[in-house]
């Protein structure tokens, strides 16, 4: 397992993680899904809607990973940097940074 002493480190790693544009953009409807999803927790007052936020963000990255990148989502490896990481990729994606 690759070893990173800092996110701005990890972040390029992560990157090549996601070469494939259909893969960026399911995690790009992920985080958006996931920030619906979270309004919705908030208004209604019901945490039923956390745990579909979770379902949908992690459920479109992965599909991406298994069936398009064909490699293993680093949530696995990395799990704290990971979800900083897909957080400023959505903003890298928002920002016209990265390729949507």
């Amino acid at each position: 397992m690759q070893r990173f002493a800092s996110f701005r480190e990890f972040y390029p790693y992560y990157l090549s993680e996601h070469s494939h544009r259909t893969s960026r953009r399911l995690h790009f409807v992920g985080s958006c899904g996931v920030l619906v999803l979270l309004a919705l927790a908030i208004v209604q007052r019901n945490g039923w809607w956390l745990l579909a936020a979770l379902l949908c963000g992690y459920g479109f990255a992965w599909v991406g990973h298994f069936f398009f990148e064909k490699n293993r989502p680093a949530t696995f490896r990395h799990p704290i940097y990971s979800f900083a990481g897909d957080w400023v990729m959505f903003k890298d994606m928002l920002s016209g940074r990265i390729r949507f």
